[in-house]
This record gives C-alpha cells, structure tokens and sequence, in this order.
C-alpha cells in the first residue's frame, strides 16, 4: 500500500458538549488518559500514513501543546483557521498539503473499531474518486447509495426504488482530485460530494455495519464512550497516576483523570471525573460528569430485566413487577454466565443465569448455604429457580479488591485490608473445612493429580503453543517434569481451596468490608494453593516484605489451628511448587480468554504472571530444569 496522508477535523466549539469544552477542547477530551485525537491518530498511523494535518481554531494552543508532546510531533503539521472553514474548506485550506496523493480524513469526535485498511484498499482498487466509511444508523441515515454502494443522493429525498439509505460515519478517502469541487472559504463537504456527482464523479461506499462507532458529541455520549472503553479494558476504574482516592469510597464505574482532587470520605459512583475536579471532603456525587467548575448529571438508562429471567422468583423478592426493575449487566470476568444488577429504588440484587448444562450451578446453591452457615463472608441467596438454573444473590457492588488496589493507598491500610482477607482464607481453611461433611457435593471434590495434571497441559495447549506459538522438541521432557510436579503436590495435606482466590474474586464492600465470590469451583486441595492465588496476584503485586508479614500471619494462625501440627518448612515448599502450578493455570486462562473469547484485556496481566513464574522456575532450578529453560524461552518472547 503506497503511503497516503490523513487529515483530522479538529477545529470545532464542540457547543454541544459545553461548558465541558469551555476548559477543553472536544479532542482533548481524555478516554482513560488518552485524549480521543491520540486514539484517533493510533488508529491511522497503523496506515501508511507519512504525515498528520489537522485543522484548529478553538483553543488551539492546547491541541499545539499536545501534539508537540507526542510521539507524532515531527509528523504534524497545524492547519489554523483564524475563523472556522467548515468541513469541505478545512479541506481546501490544506489543498497544498493534500493535493500529492489519495488521503484519508477522520472526524476528530469519532471513535470507532471499523477496519480503515479495508477502506483505503477499497477505495485503490475501485478506483472511486470519494469513497465512504458507512454504517446502518437509523438516527444519521441520509445517504442513498445504489445496490453497488455508490452514492446517488443525499437527504430526505421520497424512498426511490433500487436505492438504499445510509449514514456516514465522519471518515473518508479522497482522491485529490476532489480537491477541485471545493471552493475557497466556508463550505461543506457535503455540497462538493453533490457536485462531483453532478459531474460525473464516482462516490462509493464501504458498509461497516456492525462495527463500534460512537459519535462523542453530547455528555451523554461521552461518557457512554468512556464507560465502553473501562468495558472493554476490564475494568469499573480508572485512576490517573496523578490523583489520589485512597480516602474516598467509590462504587460503580468510577474514571478519575489527571490532576483531581478528592476530598477524604468523597463517595463517588458512577462518575467521570475530568481533569481539575475538586470534590469536597465529605461529599456524594453519583451519575454524574464533574469538571473544574460544572457537574452534568447523566441520566441512567432504564433497561429492562432479560425475557429467560424467573418472573416469579424476582418478582417475589422485590415485590414489583419486572417492568418496574432496572437492569444492568455486570462482570468483567472470564465467565461464560451472565450477571444482571435488579434494582429499583434503594433495593438491588444480582440475578445469575446459566446454561442448561452449566456443571457448577448446583454446586454453586449448595457451597453458598454451607460457607454461609459457617459464616464464611460469600453472597446472600436470595431465591433460586433449579429448573431454569438462576439464581437470586445479595448485591455486593462493583469494587473488587483488583480495582480498591487502583487507588493510591497508604501501605498500612494496603495491609491492613489484606490481612482480612487472608484471615478470610484462614477460616475457609480451617472451620469451614473441619465441617466438610456436611457438604457431601464439596467433600467429593478432591484437586488432585489429575487436575493438576489438566492445569499443565491447559497451559502448554492454551498459553505455550496457542498464545505464544512456541513448540517444544523436548516436550517430553517437560511431561515427565509436570508428571513429578503433580505428584508432589497431589501428596501435600488438603483442607478446602477457593481455588482461585485473586484480587478480582474479593469485592470490597461498605465500610471496607471484604467478600468473596466465584466460589462454586471450590474444592478439596492443598491449602498453600490459595495462599498463591492471593499473595502472588498477577492482578497485582504485593510489596515483598509485605507479602512475608501476611504469610507469616496465616502461618502463626493455622499453627495454632492445628495445635502445633504443622510443619512450616513443608508448607513453605509446598507453597513454591503450588505457585508453579497456580501461574502456569494463569497464564492458560489468559491465553484462552484472550484468543478464544476475545477477552483481549486479560493479556495486560501476562507480564506479571510471567515474572512470577521466571522467579519460582530460578528457585526450582534443580527439580524442575527444563520448565526452567521453557519460561526463559517465554520470557525472551514477551520482552
């Protein structure tokens, strides 16, 4: 593909989105810290494109700033319209600058997933003098495009047969050509499509219906965009680096942004918090947008609960009809169930569905009434519908430990919260599984040598070959190596295991109170298991000597548990060889979330779940030489 310029419209009041663009302009508007003109030009530099124009007028010296800033300042150059020209004179004004080659022009204000290669190769190989980005969206349809998708009229025109209506998405490729049908000054762009057609000229059309595309051109809107954006990043937070929520109380999808200021007992939730926020000591804000000196209330969209739910079972716990309910789908995890926040008014609950053929619901029922009974702190169940397998839970909010970690903490209180977490396991572990009897479908359950056998093989299918590519000549050294792993850990004492209890399985609720979900896969194991799920977290890392401090608390804990029954040395290198097993499970999932479900957002955490393995690998040199060798092979190819 030969190389072609683009073009970025930039120059607008964005009166729309005032008085937010009063502080700053509408492509300056951050996405989880990245102004939207950044992910814009992300997205066009994956094109050939050798260099970046872009048309300013309001507060321009802050897009000059930016973009000296960025890695693109060498390949920008400014357009400045002392008075805005409009789409098609923004156009012409840089007919110099695009008049050598085809280019491409990209609304500042979009954001979207549309395949822009695929455009530009459409538009070379058709030979198309304009061809257009388009999608089915009823609310923008007024293009009427023919069945080959060339444009033939524009605007509210009576229905004509053989036509279609259609809209565009604000993104384009031009022949330079076109640059002739612009006159000098203000002007559309969309009166000189119309006379290059009058004139003969052909326009077509590439339909992305279908792709994500959002026009950020309302609050709303906006914040829909930063709300997808935490969505598809796996996360309800974000914090910049430079704010600090250590002592605020957030729920719900929270984006705080450079430079806020907030105010100790501040509860935020749902909340975009743009850049030179004060929120006051004290303070409530919900549903809200909050700048320097404004905050825009957003108003919640009222969805209906999903049709398969047990009317008579939510219907009795909330003593409303479903229309009344509001309804939300939640969870960001690996999961194929479905979780629905109900909630009218000030009561809520979250509604699980699950397959017809889902293996752990019935599980999930029972350890739910056993951990409660020995008040182990898991959700309430409110009602549960065995024959349509959906369950009604306690509403514990949206705030994992993973995200209260996002905030800037004072160690203390970092520890201090872990501690109730470790002794969260220290109760599974010990009266919980002193009355495992009294659950017969969890007794029954032992993680044994096969499955830690299935883990291995999970991460060699999953993660070495699948995600990674790398195939192993010495395999079978390695299968005789996981054989002798197995074993050992197979041969440890077992008490009952969470199984995977990591930052995102613990929500931290009103008063820092923290509570475990994602429990049904529970079962008889070796207890160091979960003591590397929790203190080893590729979701995040606890400081070393912090780390010694919690472990040498569970151990002081259990050994006094056990009335001095406990063999701490074993333990210790039980531990290692469970945490060879846990981040080898790790990187598996990661890989078959990431390139089997398409959850891209687990392959952030990669990195650590690798440094961890490289470290436990450096300590088990000597039992286990060719893992050893794998992981620096692995390491080599994420580095």
């Amino acid at each position: 593909m030969k190389t072609i310029r683009a073009f970025i419209l930039a120059a607008g009041y964005g009166e729309r989105l005032r008085p937010i663009t009063d502080h700053t302009p509408k492509p300056l508007l951050p996405i989880l810290g990245r102004p939207i003109i950044q992910i814009v030009m992300e997205r066009l530099a994956l094109l050939p494109v050798d260099f970046f124009g872009i048309n300013i007028h309001h507060k321009p010296e802050m897009l000059a700033q930016w973009a000296y800033a960025s890695k693109y300042a060498d390949k920008i150059e400014f357009f400045h319209e002392k008075v805005i020209l409009g789409t098609g004179g923004a156009l012409k004004n840089a007919s110099e600058f695009l008049g050598g080659s085809a280019f491409i022009v990209h609304n500042a204000d979009i954001l979207s997933d549309l395949s822009l290669e695929t455009l530009v190769k459409e538009h070379t190989l058709s030979g198309n003098m304009v061809t257009l980005a388009v999608h089915d969206h009823e609310k923008y349809n007024n293009l009427w495009i023919d069945t080959a998708g060339n444009l033939k009229n524009i605007g509210k025109a009576g229905k004509t047969p053989g036509l279609c209506k259609i809209a565009f998405t604000g993104i384009a490729v031009y022949s330079p050509e076109f640059l002739d049908f612009l006159p000098a000054g203000n002007s559309s762009v969309v009166d000189a499509w119309l006379k290059a057609l009058s004139c003969g000229g052909k326009i077509g059309t590439v339909d992305f219906s279908g792709s994500y595309w959002t026009d950020i051109g309302i609050p709303a809107a906006y914040a829909t965009a930063v709300c997808e954006a935490l969505r598809n990043s796996g996360e309800t937070i974000y914090v910049h680096a430079s704010a600090d929520c250590g002592k605020a109380e957030l729920e719900g999808h929270v984006v705080i942004e450079r430079g806020c200021a907030i105010g100790a007992g501040a509860y935020l939730k749902n909340c975009v918090l743009l850049s030179g926020a004060r929120i006051p000591a004290g303070s409530s804000i919900e549903d809200a947008l909050v700048g320097p000196d404004y905050a825009i209330s957003l108003e919640k969209e009222k969805e209906e609960a999903p049709e398969a739910c047990s009317r008579d079972m939510v219907e009795g716990f909330f003593r409303r009809p479903l229309t009344d309910l509001r309804s939300t789908l939640i969870g960001t995890g690996g999961s194929d169930r479905k979780y629905y926040r109900l909630d009218v008014r000030e009561r809520s609950a979250v509604l699980m569905l699950c397959s017809a053929d889902d293996p752990d619901f019935d599980r999930h029922i029972a350890y739910t009434q056993f951990f409660r009974r020995y008040s182990l702190p898991v959700p309430e169940m409110f009602g549960v519908d065995e024959g349509q397998k959906q369950a009604l839970f306690e509403d514990l909010g949206d705030l994992s430990l993973y995200s209260w970690l996002q905030c800037r903490r004072d160690p203390q209180m970092i520890e201090g919260m872990c501690r109730r977490v470790i002794d969260i396991v220290i109760d599974l572990h010990t009266k919980v599984s002193l009355n495992i009897a009294e659950c017969p479908q969890l007794a029954s359950r032992v993680f044994d040598y096969k499955h830690l056998r299935w883990e291995s093989d999970y991460f060699m299918e999953r993660f070495v070959s699948g995600q990674s590519g790398i195939l192993k000549n010495d395999e079978h050294k390695l299968q005789e190596e996981f054989h002798k792993l197995a074993e050992k850990v197979d041969s440890f004492p077992k008490t009952v295991v969470h199984r995977d209890f990591q930052s995102q399985n613990v929500m931290i609720t009103k008063g820092g109170i923290p509570r475990v979900i994602d429990y049904q896969g529970a079962r008889i194991g070796p207890p160091a298991y979960d003591l590397a799920s929790v203190l080893w977290d590729p979701y995040y890392r606890i400081e070393e000597a912090m780390r010694e401090r919690l472990l040498s608390h569970y151990i002081e804990k259990i050994s006094v548990a056990a009335s001095g029954a406990f063999d701490e040395d074993e333990f210790r290198y039980a531990l290692l060889l469970c945490r060879l097993q846990r981040h080898m499970q790790a990187l598996g999932a990661y890989g078959f979330l990431s390139s089997v479900k398409g959850k891209k957002y687990f392959l952030k955490h990669i990195p650590q779940a690798m440094r961890y393995l490289a470290e436990e690998t450096l300590l088990a040199a000597d039992d286990f030489p060719y893992l050893q060798k794998l992981i620096g092979e692995l390491n080599a190819y994420y580095a």
